[in-house]
C-alpha cells in the first residue's frame, strides 16, 4: 500500500504538468477551433532554452548558480514571448480564415523548426541541471516512508494556483467572458464591439506562457529537457485534451491530470517501454466510445 500512495503522489506531480499543458491548449483551440501541434514544442523549448542560458551563465559567463537559474529563465521568458507574439501574427492571423488543415500544416513546420533550433543551439547535446530542492517532503507522517521533493511540492502548488487563477478569469471577469463569447460566436462578438483577432492573440500568449511555465518547471524537476521530445508531447497534448474536451480549459486539465496519475501507475507496475503505447491506446478507446456514445444521442 505504502507503494502505491508512493506512485499516486508521484503521479499528482506528473498530473500537474499535463494539466498545465492541457489548459493552454485549450486557451488556443476553444477560440481557432484549429488542431496546433506547436504546444508540445513551445514546451520543449521553453525548458531547453532556459537549461542552455543557465549552462551558459554558469560555465561562460561565471555566474553563481542563483544569478544563471535566473539569466535562464528571463531568456526563456523574452524567447517565448516574442515568439508567441510573431505566431499569432505571422501564422495563426493569415491562415484563419483559411481551411483547418492550414493551421495543422503550419504549426506541424513550427514544431519541427523550433525542435531542430533547439538542437542546433545544444549542438545535439543533453545538458543538464543539479539536483535543486531534492529534500523530501514527508506527506504521511515519519512512519510512512511516502515523501514528494520540495521541488515537486513547489510544482504541484503552482500548476493548481495557475489553473485555479484560470478558472476564476474565466468565471468572474469580463475577459472570461470576453474569450467565451468569442468562442462560442465570433462574428456576433465582433457586432458588440469586440476585436475577435486581438483576442485570439491575447490568448496564444496566455496559452505559450502557460505552456512554457510547464517546460520551465519539467526542467527544473528532471534537470533536463531535450529537444526531441516536442512532438510527443505535441501529439500526447491533442489526444489529451480531445479526450477531455475542447469547450472548456478546466474539463481539459482534469482529463490531462488523469492521464498523468495513469502514467505513474504504469510505470510502477509495467515496462516503461509499452507506456506510452498503453496510454495512446487508451485515448483512442476513449475517443472512440465518446464519438459513437454522441451519434447515438444524435441519432
Amino acid at each position: 500500500m505504502a507503494y502505491f500512495l508512493q506512485l499516486v503522489f508521484n503521479g499528482i506531480h506528473n498530473a500537474a504538468l499535463y494539466a498545465l499543458l492541457a489548459y493552454g491548449y485549450v486557451l488556443i483551440h476553444g477560440l481557432t477551433h484549429r488542431t496546433d501541434l506547436s504546444l508540445g514544442a513551445i514546451f520543449a523549448f521553453s525548458g531547453q532554452t532556459f537549461i542552455l542560458a543557465t549552462a551558459f551563465g554558469w560555465s561562460i559567463l561565471w555566474m553563481t548558480l542563483p544569478a544563471a537559474l535566473s539569466l535562464g529563465i528571463v531568456v526563456a521568458v523574452v524567447y517565448v514571448g516574442v515568439g508567441g507574439y510573431v505566431i499569432a501574427r505571422l501564422i495563426y492571423a493569415p491562415l484563419d480564415a483559411g481551411n483547418r488543415n492550414t493551421v495543422l500544416v503550419a504549426t506541424l513546420g513550427l514544431s519541427i523548426f523550433l525542435m531542430e533550433l533547439s538542437r542546433i543551439a545544444a549542438d545535439t547535446r543533453d545538458y543538464w541541471l543539479p539536483p535543486l530542492l531534492a529534500t523530501p517532503v514527508r506527506l504521511l507522517g515519519p512512519e510512512l516512508a511516502i515523501s514528494l521533493t520540495q521541488l515537486q511540492v513547489i510544482n504541484i502548488a503552482v500548476a493548481f494556483g495557475v489553473v485555479a487563477t484560470g478558472e476564476v478569469i474565466m468565471l468572474r471577469t469580463s475577459a472570461g467572458r470576453i474569450w467565451r463569447a468569442v468562442s462560442d460566436e465570433p462574428k456576433a462578438s465582433a457586432l458588440c464591439g469586440v476585436d475577435p483577432s486581438r483576442v485570439r492573440t491575447q490568448a496564444i500568449l496566455a496559452a505559450y506562457g502557460v505552456c512554457a511555465l510547464a517546460g520551465f518547471l519539467a526542467a527544473l524537476y528532471y534537470g533536463n529537457v531535450s529537444f526531441n521530445t516536442g512532438m510527443i508531447f505535441g501529439l500526447k497534448i491533442l489526444f489529451i485534451t480531445a479526450a477531455g474536451g475542447f469547450s472548456r480549459p478546466l474539463h481539459a486539465a482534469c482529463g490531462a491530470a488523469i492521464v498523468g496519475m495513469v502514467e505513474s501507475l504504469w510505470g510502477g507496475y509495467f515496462s516503461v517501454l509499452w507506456r506510452d503505447a498503453a496510454v495512446f491506446s487508451l485515448l483512442v478507446f476513449v475517443l472512440a466510445t465518446r464519438t459513437n456514445a454522441q451519434d447515438a444521442e444524435r441519432i
